[in-house]
Order: C-alpha cells, then structure tokens, then sequence
C-alpha cells in the first residue's frame, strides 16, 4: 500500500481554498501512485476554528467539503480531519474528527479522544471525546486511526490523561497508525515531536505516519516536519520544514526500513524560518499588501527589517 502525505497549508475558514488546495494534491499524489492520501487534523475548516465552530453555517461548510472529497475517493482513498456533529443530545454538540473516504463515499469516522485545554489549545470548550474505536481495513492492512494529542499521553513520565486511546484498539492487531496532526512550532518541538512518536511505536511495535500542519494562522505557527516512522523506531521520512510537501511512500518499504531521511533541527534556523513564514502568512491570508517600518537603528530594528524584507521583499518593506 502506498501512502501519500499532504503537508498543506490551510487557511481558517477558506472552504474553497482549502479544498482545492488538497485537490490538487489528490492530482499529484495520484500521479505518485498513492493508493491513500492522508491529510491533517481539521484540514477542511484550517485549525483552530475556535469560535467559528459554533456556526451552524460554518459545519454545514465543512459537511459539503467532505462530501465533495469523497467524491474523489473513487479510485484513491482520503484520510481528511473535519469537524463532526454529534447525534447524541448528551454532551458537546461537535467531535474533532478523522474521515476515512474511499469508493466515493464515506467509510468510516474516527473522533479525537484527548482535547487539550492548555496552552493555545482549548478543545474540550467545543469537542465531545470519543468513546469507540476500530481499524479501518483497507488494501489488505488494518489502519488505527488517531488525531494529533491521542498520542502525546505515551512516554510521559506525568501523563495527563487516565487513558492511551490507541491502547483500546490494539486487540485489532493493526498493521500501521496514522495520525492526523495540527501541532503549533516552538525550537523544541522537532525534537519532542520525534521522541513522542518514537515512543508509540515503541509501545505498539507498528510503523506511524505523523501529518501535521504547516503556516501560519495569525499568532500560531505550524511548522511541517511530517514524519514516517518504522517499526524498529527509526525515522524512515522526515518533511521539510516551513514548507508544503507531498510526499508519498511505500508501506512495505517503512516496514523494512529501506530509507531514512530525517531534517536538521538547529535552533536559530528554526526560529529563523519560522518568523519569516509567518510574517508572509499573515500579510497573504489578510490581504495586506504593503508594511511600513519604523526603524531606530538599533540591532532589534535591523532585525526587524530583515526578517520583513525576506518575507515579503524590498519593494513591500520601505521603512522610515
């Protein structure tokens, strides 16, 4: 089976950008030969959609972008994460959750168990955990389903949560996990990343696809660095940095583990890349076209310029 990472950046609330950005990656990756194509955690509606979420116009939009990619998944399957109503009138009205499309209509829905409630995250506001869990079969393999903080209580020596989702589903005997990520940079969180994943598939003794988010959405930065872990613990595929990416791999190949491609994590770099990504993030996505500096010539304000002028270059960047 051969499995296609979407490493996107998406934009809150552009349905349509959105979903003709992972059209076009459903083009690319069908001419990789992808048999699925994995995209991140809420990707339909970009993440976080914070209060948008209690719109019912804003769901109803996402539902249509889901029900357009299935469409798709004729002859390539789609891993996509979206928001999901919940049918029960006990507990929150939505579920953070990843659709399973394939045959051109949808197959299965896995919802996110553990919501953080800490830092920028604050998911429980909105979200209802799940309580049921299975593998998804297809092309021959079992496929456990998870989202993004489903994997962070594993390897914690203070865990937060009374419960490792993937725990419960274990007795399916799945051959691979995929993850669907939206996890915000900071100049540590390449390497936590790794050391987290590596601990679940230490745990479970099966390979991981990690796909996260890249770009900037206003104050939080999502850096990429999508990852492909084998069986023994070794990254097979790290994606770039900073950058969008599709990249597509061969299961059997991650299970012997024939490749390994893992990205330098030097700190001022990261920082560095970081920045400018997201100054040029937040000029494109709120349409502003120009920036005005005010410089006092000092080491912070040629910094400042500098880091401007490579976003969004020269002639965009006069400064007084």
């Amino acid at each position: 089976m051969r499995i296609a990472i979407a490493q996107l950046n998406y934009h809150i609330g552009n349905f349509a950008g959105n979903l003709q950005k992972m059209r076009d990656a459903i083009d690319i990756a069908r001419q990789q030969q992808a048999d699925l194509i994995c995209f991140a955690e809420l990707a339909v509606c970009g993440y976080p959609p914070r209060d948008f979420l209690d719109f019912d116009d804003f769901i109803d939009l996402a539902e249509e972008a889901i029900h357009s990619l299935a469409a798709l998944s004729v002859d390539m399957a789609i891993l996509v994460g979206a928001p999901c109503r919940n049918p029960e009138i006990e507990g929150k009205d939505l579920y953070n959750s990843a659709y399973f499309l394939a045959e051109g209509k949808i197959q299965y829905i896995q919802h996110k168990t553990l919501l953080p409630t800490y830092d920028v995250f604050d998911e429980y506001r909105y979200f209802q955990p799940a309580s049921k869990y299975q593998t998804v079969e297809f092309k021959g393999k079992r496929i456990a389903l998870s989202i993004c903080e489903d994997i962070w209580n594993v390897g914690n020596e203070n865990p937060l949560y009374t419960i490792c989702p993937l725990d419960e589903i274990m007795h399916e005997k799945p051959d691979v996990i995929i993850n669907l990520s939206a996890s915000p940079f900071s100049y540590k969180q390449a390497e936590e990343r790794i050391r987290v994943i590596r601990a679940n598939v230490e745990r479970y003794r099966i390979p991981l696809f990690y796909i996260n988010h890249v770009g900037a959405q206003t104050e939080l930065l999502f850096d990429g660095g999508s990852v492909v872990m084998d069986p023994h613990g070794s990254v097979f595929s790290e994606l770039p940095y900073f950058e969008e990416c599709i990249q597509t791999v061969d299961l059997d190949d991650v299970m012997t583990g024939r490749a390994h491609t893992e990205q330098p994590k030097e700190k001022i770099a990261l920082i560095h890349d970081a920045l400018v990504m997201g100054l040029r993030n937040y000029f494109s996505k709120l349409g502003f076209s120009k920036a005005i500096l005010g410089l006092s010539g000092g080491i912070d304000s040629a910094v400042t310029a500098a880091l401007a002028v490579r976003a969004l270059g020269q002639s965009r960047s006069p400064a007084f």
